[in-house]
């Protein structure tokens, strides 16, 4: 278990940032309003969107990443960038005594997140990885009504975007933005924060693709058994060859059910039918800026570990196995 360092106590965190990207500058603005924190320098692809980013937020380009997390007036790394590199610069920002944070997935690979876990242990650092889906209104929600329902015997939740056309940017490239559903983590972490361990995973995935570098549409259909015999299925796809916008969440119980469609959510039972609160989705990335640097500065209990993520990697990653040998994955303890 990570200890926060007291030595923070009257000083400011130290901040640089890998991306340039959405969360990026979500993560920037939520620094420069918390006045215990300063950031110092920022890493991006592209030179010239780093150096508008930088002259926005008052901080100094560096000519890469590399050269951010080596720098001694640093603290805190925070990681915003394309899937494909949280590993290594996690492992680089923690080899040179840095705490980190890094937007989901810690790596698109298990065996790689599982030393990151190990690496910050040792070297005494926060490891952090944002799962803000676990603190908006959606989450808050269900985890307020489960208890309503009775016993649970099945989940379907769908997240579809239909684009057209479909960007050509990171997301739509296999290599940077990994296997669809560990690239998007959190649709199976919402699942398994809120009903434990799964038992066998099922998958089934499509692409159409016309260019070398990027697909135009993806397609991922996961079945999860989870051990206290909840059957749930994940749909996840966008691009080009979808046509119907979704985002829905259905919880069915034997006393009741949930559905939460876009921003509507209903509590379903043989009496009644009732409108609940969903909360928003603002100021995420913020509340989660601010319990990490609460969290550093007074030692206050974060809302997820590492290792909760980790094991939402291995579902993730049981169903890329099961895409590619179209065979039933069981998850073990050690597997």
């Amino acid at each position: 278990m990570y200890n926060s360092d007291a030595s923070l106590a009257n000083t400011t965190m130290r901040v640089g940032l890998v991306g340039t990207g959405y969360a990026a500058k979500l993560r920037a603005e939520a620094l420069r309003q918390d006045p215990r924190s300063h950031l110092v320098a920022i890493a991006g692809h592209t030179p010239e969107q780093t150096a508008t980013f930088a002259q926005e937020y008052q901080t100094q380009v560096m000519n890469s990443w590399q050269q951010l997390v080596e720098r001694d007036d640093i603290d805190l790394v925070v990681i915003s960038t394309i899937n494909r590199d949280h590993g290594k610069i996690a492992h680089a920002a923690l080899i040179n005594g840095k705490h980190v944070i890094v937007e989901y997935p810690l790596s698109v690979d298990v065996k790689e997140a599982k030393k990151l876990i190990a690496l910050a242990k040792s070297k005494n650092k926060l490891l952090h990885v944002e799962h803000i889906e676990l603190l908006g209104g959606w989450h808050q929600a269900l985890k307020q009504h489960l208890a309503q329902l009775g016993e649970l015997f099945y989940v379907r939740y769908s997240t579809v975007k239909p684009l057209h056309p479909a960007p050509r940017k990171w997301t739509y490239n296999h290599d940077l933005f990994g296997f669809p559903l560990i690239g998007a983590l959190s649709r199976l972490h919402r699942l398994t924060d809120l009903f434990g361990e799964v038992f066998t995973v099922n998958c089934h995935q499509r692409y159409w693709e016309t260019e070398t570098d990027y697909y135009q549409s993806c397609l991922c259909v996961v079945q999860l058994c989870f051990t206290s015999g909840l059957l749930a299925q994940v749909i996840y796809g966008k691009g080009e060859s979808l046509w119907q916008s979704e985002r829905k969440f259905e919880i069915n119980g034997e006393k009741g059910g949930l559905i939460l469609d876009g921003d509507t959510g209903m509590l379903v039972q043989a009496e009644e039918t009732t409108l609940i609160d969903l909360g928003t989705r603002r100021g995420l990335f913020a509340q989660d800026t601010k319990m990490v640097l609460d969290h550093l500065f007074h030692g206050t209990p974060l809302y997820v570990t590492p290792e909760q993520s980790l094991y939402t990697l291995k579902v993730a990653d049981a169903a890329r196995r099961a895409a590619e040998t179209g065979l039933t994955i069981f998850l073990t303890k050690e597997s």
